[in-house]
């Protein structure tokens, strides 16, 4: 496939359901006691923005030359078993997907992940913007231990694209501050990651930040008894208790987040 054009696809479906869901959060929103919307977002989107822009830098050639070395050495579970396309596509958003619960579970659990992944974590005004606030030091680092799944799993550069164009999609949705019927979101949980369902993993209290670590499809949570659901998510209060200073909402508060010494 080529590289170029499905990364044009992407980036044209991520703005079109960024805006979407943007303007969806205005008009319906969920939590209705939000403030300062376009600040929150502007920075969110801002942090986002300069990851992209670090990977890009750092690690376009790296991510090429992982997949040159597992495809010329027929490295890899997709290099290796005899499947027509399509069926490949599917492994590979499922392996990917299955890698993504795993590396979400790191994040919480080990402690050096955990300082990086708490910027995340830290905003209590859960959006569709949300979605994009990680610490450029959280993607440095998954980006490092994407180039091991590449090799492992056998995966083309466009693959990883094209797992992305579903995922962005998805994360963001499940971010979203948009009034999702209940009875729609319990159906669509069933299969994917709802906004529920993630709320939850949002949520202040420890046991609730610790549950939910689906990415797209919600059933590894199930799988591995990490499911967990509020009944009234109108009763969750998001963010970190020990970052509530609206400091740490700022650029660069998210920034020096990791290096603070609170647990």
């Amino acid at each position: 496939m080529d590289v170029a054009q499905l990364k044009l696809t992407k980036t044209a479906v991520v703005l079109i359901v960024l805006v979407l869901l943007y303007l969806l959060e205005m008009v319906f929103p969920f939590y209705l006691d939000r403030k300062g919307k376009f600040a929150h977002g502007v920075r969110n989107l801002g942090l986002g923005l300069f990851n992209a822009v670090v990977i890009a830098v750092l690690f376009t050639s790296s991510v090429f030359m992982a997949e040159r070395w597992s495809f010329t050495q027929q490295y890899g579970i997709l290099n290796v078993v005899e499947l027509p396309l399509l069926m490949k596509i599917i492994l590979m958003i499922l392996l990917f997907d299955l890698w993504m619960y795993v590396w979400h579970v790191a994040n919480h659990k080990i402690p050096l992940l955990w300082r990086f992944h708490r910027v995340h974590h830290s905003d209590d005004q859960v959006d569709v913007t949300s979605a994009l606030r990680f610490h450029t030091g959280e993607i440095v680092l998954s980006t490092v231990a994407r180039l091991g799944i590449i090799a492992i799993l056998g995966l083309r550069v466009w693959h990883i694209i094209l797992y992305e164009m579903f995922l962005l999609p998805v994360i963001m949705f499940h971010h979203s501050n948009v009034a999702f019927p209940e009875r729609w979101d319990k159906l669509y949980r069933i299969i994917f990651v709802s906004p529920h369902m993630h709320w939850g993993h949002h949520s202040d209290i420890p046991v609730e930040t610790d549950s939910n670590y689906s990415s797209i499809f919600s059933w590894w949570d199930r799988i591995f008894s990490t499911y967990r659901l509020r009944e009234d998510p109108h009763t969750i209060h998001q963010g970190l208790k020990q970052f509530r200073d609206q400091k740490w909402n700022q650029f660069v508060g998210m920034l020096i987040t990791p290096f603070l010494k609170k647990k």
